[in-house]
């Protein structure tokens, strides 16, 4: 097999409901995405990526529930999306030294977009994993142009996912990783709802692919077998501790729903072999495009009882989402000669066709 592909092009297809027209996050309507890409000498190997919506503005807002799992991170905005149960500005995804300097440039294009002539204060929401392993975070090479030309690149359609943006530089699980995303559709009655995913993957364990572990350094070619059933897999390398994942969906949910759907991507992170190490960030955000509307024709919200399938698109999304991080990402060499191979496709849909036919 040559080049990368996604996960379900190679066969593996996390749950039941159907993905979207490009299986992204832009299959929400109105929802883009942009990257910038900063790869710089064999020292640098960073990024800025950016999720869009006409709706963010800074003087208009969308619903949204933010879910952190485990706080070992910078989020910057989180509190007042906690607070208010809305988000005002397009979410960018950076490294960690970077972020501040992402959410300067994101208050700078939200203070020039026509009709912020008045405004005088904006909450930007900005979330990182670390990329120190392979790029030299201390140079803090990012700068406001590089997030500026994220958000003016965004774009619909399909997403590049892998070595891009935000994800230039992360690895996941003893692998090269990156940006992936993923979606599914909703039906409930008459009406078809879009939950689309996107993650920025960075946090340790050992590669899981629909229940099957699938260790780093054993059991490819010219590597020790695989552990048999019981075995203690090998722990990852331990340098990338965090993921940050975004959820849109064009459904009318509030802010309380889309916290209980927030939670549930993070069940993901456990499907795809996180072992939560305490120096992860792992955080989730949801937000609905349906503007709250509190009129007298307001939309009518998602029922309680309704919600079950969403619960179960987040999980299926983010599962695939985490994948496609994975499988898209290149093997890449980098700070101080740190390298991350990326997951051997070939040996992997081998590996899972192999545990289908014999049921281990």
């Amino acid at each position: 097999m040559t080049g990368r592909m996604r996960a379900r092009e190679l066969g593996i297809v996390p749950g039941v409901l159907p993905p979207g027209p490009v299986n992204a996050i832009t299959d929400v309507p109105g929802v883009r995405v942009g990257h910038a890409t900063l790869i710089d000498g064999s020292n640098i190997r960073t990024g800025v990526t950016a999720i869009v919506h006409d709706a963010l503005t800074g003087r208009s807002t969308l619903p949204a529930g933010l879910f952190t799992f485990n706080g070992f991170g910078k989020m910057v905005g989180s509190t007042q999306v906690d607070e208010l149960g809305e988000i005002e500005t397009p979410v960018l995804l950076t490294s960690t030294l970077a972020t501040f300097t992402v959410a300067d440039a994101l208050i700078t294009y939200i203070l020039a977009l026509p009709g912020n002539e008045e405004l005088v204060s904006v909450n930007p929401f900005v979330g990182e994993t670390n990329d120190w392993y392979l790029s030299d975070a201390r140079r803090r090479p990012i700068t406001a142009q590089h997030a500026l030309a994220a958000i003016r690149d965004a774009v619909s359609g399909p997403v590049a996912e892998g070595c891009v943006g935000a994800g230039t530089g992360t690895g996941a699980l003893g692998f090269k990783a990156g940006i992936g995303t993923a979606s599914r559709l909703v039906s409930r009655g008459d009406a078809t709802s879009a939950v689309g995913v996107l993650v920025q993957a960075n946090f340790s364990g050992t590669l899981t692919v629909l229940g099957t572990p699938v260790p780093a350094g054993r059991g490819f070619r010219g590597s020790p077998p695989w552990p048999a059933p019981g075995d203690r897999a090998e722990p990852s390398d331990g340098h990338g501790n965090s993921c940050v994942i975004v959820l849109a969906t064009d459904a009318p949910l509030d802010s309380r729903q889309l916290g209980r759907v927030a939670r549930r991507c993070i069940s993901a992170m456990a499907r795809t072999g996180s072992d939560f190490s305490g120096h992860s960030g792992d955080y989730a955000l949801a937000l609905s495009t349906v503007a709250r509307d509190t009129g007298p024709s307001s939309t009518h919200l998602v029922p309680e009882n309704d919600l079950n399938v969403f619960f179960s698109a987040a999980m299926e999304a983010t599962e695939e989402a985490i994948l496609n991080s994975l499988f898209a990402a290149e093997s890449m060499t980098g700070y101080r000669g740190h390298s991350r191979p990326a997951v051997p496709l070939d040996q992997v849909r081998d590996l899972i066709g192999r545990t289908d036919a014999d049921g281990t």
